[in-house]
């Protein structure tokens, strides 16, 4: 498996202006797919430099099914602020990473899926008992990433007076947590259980397991991707069919996890 990551916006949009024809859905040459390179059960990259997680996995079958062979799969490192943007210029085919499917989304880009459903959850540090519900974050410090939906749902409905840290990436909120600097995370409770799993956090966080928005998951590609959209949704489907879809489930999150059936495979970009 070939590696890459996306480096800043303004370089990467430099880069694909210069380099036109970068890309393409048809299925010829290499396939570079975003995904999350530091969320443990969903998108990871491993210290040895192999990927893991359950939207890894959706990609590798869905690659697979398209006709691509492992050594022509280019996974990049995408953050929730820039997946429209690598998309538009053609840095990746399309993004696996947990993508939930928004009609403000669907304005700018296309959606294959949905492929799997979340809830918007917290998670605080395994000793504080202050916080048992979303209102209670109005007087506390929350964490969440800039650009995800989970950030616009807390400023908009859950807690508006919540002072609201927004930071580049998942892990770094882990760090703000554990470091008492918030006093809570929120995004959706796939990635927050594979966080609380994660070897070297046994103990020190927990969910209030609650279920404060609904998350379909899609995969997302360039505005007006018919084919290949209908393609990646014939693969989901197919994915959820002979099993593999709930195998991936269940290793990426767990024996406990209580997980959604599989949605149905039915999303546009309309």
């Amino acid at each position: 498996m070939k590696v890459s990551q996306a480096g800043a916006v303004a370089a990467m949009i430099g880069l694909a202006l210069t380099a036109s024809g970068c890309g393409g859905d048809d299925g010829k040459g290499d396939l570079s797919i975003g995904i999350k390179f530091d969320q443990p059960g969903v998108g990871m990259r491993e210290p040895d430099g192999t990927f893991t997680g359950f939207d890894v996995d959706v990609a590798n079958y869905v690659a697979k099914t398209l006709g691509y062979k492992p050594d022509h799969i280019t996974f990049k490192q995408v953050r929730s602020s820039d997946r429209e943007l690598l998309l538009q210029y053609n840095e990746v085919q399309f993004v696996a990473a947990s993508y939930s499917i928004n009609d403000k989304r669907k304005e700018k880009v296309d959606f294959a899926g949905p492929y799997f459903l979340a809830h918007q959850d917290l998670m605080v540090r395994a000793d504080d008992t202050s916080i048992t519900k979303a209102e209670d974050l109005n007087s506390k410090r929350l964490c969440s990433v800039t650009g995800s939906t989970s950030a616009e749902n807390v400023r908009k409905t859950l807690a508006p007076k919540a002072s609201l840290l927004e930071l580049g990436g998942y892990s770094e909120c882990v760090v703000a947590l554990q470091d008492h600097l918030v006093d809570a995370m929120t995004t959706d409770n796939s990635i927050l259980a594979g966080y609380t799993a994660r070897k070297g956090n046994e103990g020190k966080f927990r969910l209030l397991g609650l279920s404060l928005s609904n998350e379909n998951y899609g995969i997302g590609m360039k505005k007006g991707s018919t084919e290949l959209q209908g393609k990646i949704n014939a693969a989901i489907q197919k994915m959820v069919a002979d099993g593999s879809w709930e195998a991936a489930v269940k290793k990426n999150f767990g024996a406990d996890y209580k997980y959604e059936p599989a949605p149905a495979a039915v999303a546009s970009g309309s």
